[in-house]
């Protein structure tokens, strides 16, 4: 087990205390003093891991007691060898942390008017290749016209059928009527939320039998910020033909082994919305892929399909240029979801797997906790749970509004039964799970900078809507 406890801000021995009694529910330690929490750590089984964030910010009349505590940290091993005990800086808050280098970023930019298609649009691209170990990365707007421009470069058009996830955002899809191009839907994976490989399997299948569409795409969703099953798929799309365009816009970050969403696909896409992994201060977009033909052609079709220079029009294009500003604030952002956001929103993670186990079990009977499965690295753009008994749900919402604690549902419809796309609902064939999905799922708060309090916070809450 990992405990983190947050000590900015402490003032007084009977506060730092307390936060240790509510980071370790499951310890039976009632003091207030190092003799007891001794005791009390000396009893636990099983390995633990202690983390002490921030005593850098704790008042500096408590600088005597710190010390204390840091002796008594390095000594606990001679007693209770199972139990390890770590201080670490405090994570910088959502608000803070950065901010100053984003506020020069965008001074920068500000004072050399430089803000369309500036050197940090360019600086930005080459870093975004670099991390994903992409041959190139080509900006954007926005996540959605990454997609379509996706489209454009494959001249996706009429009677091409492209097939999406029955579970995913709208624009997934959108991208593909936009192009002319009939999306095709297919289910997914109960434990995962993302694209079922057998599901698209039978889809083509079913297409190429019935003769009025041309197999063209695979849009795989890294949903949530966990990969799609990505090399099953791949090998789907190898044995009939299609293109796979991997939608990283929620899983920039995840792995699967030491390859990186965004390196998947033919083409591979990702979203700066704010909510994403990697957000900025409005909207962007970028795609990556290794084919410097295609690259070039993404490069111009974002700028109204220039040729030689922007009055060189040589196809129809979008304007869909990434702000320089924008990429400015991506740049500092990088550094930090590098450094430590990443690692931290995992750690997140760990803490409502542990406090939902600790409350509920892992029986399942109330509800389920999302599944990142053997070699897979999520950077989790939500914790979605699976609720056992889907008619609570609404009243569960209204609870947890009640107490203060936003929660979301992600999706409250399959793509097939929006009313968009009801001209094509009969090229459709049932998605159960998909549409399973959309009457039980809740995504709670989920983000780096959450701390063991706030998710137990959530935990209890839920715990007591249940009467646990």
């Amino acid at each position: 087990m990992r405990y983190e406890i947050d000590l900015s801000g402490v003032a007084s021995r009977e506060e730092l205390h307390a936060r240790i009694r509510r980071a370790l529910p499951t310890c039976e330690y009632y003091g207030n003093n190092l003799d007891a929490l001794n005791d009390a750590l000396t009893a636990l089984a099983g390995e633990t891991e202690i983390v002490f964030r921030g005593a850098e910010q704790m008042a500096p009349e408590f600088a005597p007691y710190l010390e204390k505590l840091k002796r008594f940290a390095a000594g606990i091993g001679a007693e209770a060898e199972n139990v390890k005990i770590a201080f670490l800086a405090a994570m910088p808050n959502r608000a803070g942390g950065e901010a100053d280098g984003k506020q020069e970023a965008i001074l920068n930019v500000a004072a050399n008017c430089n803000f369309i298609m500036g050197q940090d649009v360019k600086d930005l691209e080459k870093e975004l290749a670099e991390y994903t170990g992409s041959g190139h990365c080509v900006t954007c707007a926005n996540g959605t016209d990454a997609l379509s421009i996706a489209m454009m470069v494959w001249g996706i058009g009429p009677g091409d059928a492209v097939f999406v996830p029955d579970f995913t955002f709208f624009s997934s899809a959108e991208i593909a009527a936009h192009a002319g191009a009939t999306p095709i839907f297919c289910d997914v994976k109960e434990e995962t939320f993302n694209l079922n490989p057998a599901s698209l399997e039978e889809a083509v299948q079913r297409v190429l039998a019935e003769g009025k569409l041309k197999p063209r795409v695979c849009v795989a969703v890294d949903l949530f910020g966990l990969p799609a099953d990505l090399l099953e798929i791949r090998k789907i799309c190898d044995r009939y033909g299609l293109l796979l365009l991997e939608d990283a816009a929620q899983g920039f970050g995840g792995r699967i082994g030491d390859w990186i969403a965004g390196t998947f696909g033919d083409i591979s896409t990702t979203s700066f919305f704010p909510a994403k992994p990697l957000g900025c201060y409005g909207d962007g977009g970028a795609l990556f892929m290794d084919d410097a033909e295609l690259a070039n052609l993404a490069d111009s079709i974002r700028v109204h399909g220039k040729g030689r220079m922007k009055y060189d029009n040589v196809r129809i294009g979008l304007n869909s240029r990434l702000d320089t500003m924008q990429a400015a604030v991506l740049r500092v952002k990088l550094k930090a979801f590098k450094a430590y956001e990443l690692e931290a929103v995992n750690q997140v993670a760990a803490f409502y797997d542990q406090a939902f186990a600790e409350r509920f079990g892992q029986d399942g009977a109330l509800l389920k906790t999302p599944v990142v499965p053997a070699g897979f690295y999520s950077s989790w753009a939500q914790y979605t749970l699976r609720l056992t008994r889907p008619e609570t749900r609404a009243a569960l919402q209204a609870f947890l509004k009640e107490r203060g604690i936003p929660s979301m549902i992600y999706y409250p419809k399959t793509m097939q039964n929006q009313e968009a796309f009801a001209g094509i609902k009969a090229l459709q064939k049932p998605c159960p799970v998909a549409e399973k999905l959309t009457q039980c799922v809740l995504s709670v708060p989920m983000h780096p900078y959450l701390s063991t309090e706030d998710v137990r916070e959530v935990v209890d809450a839920i715990a007591s809507f249940y009467g646990i």
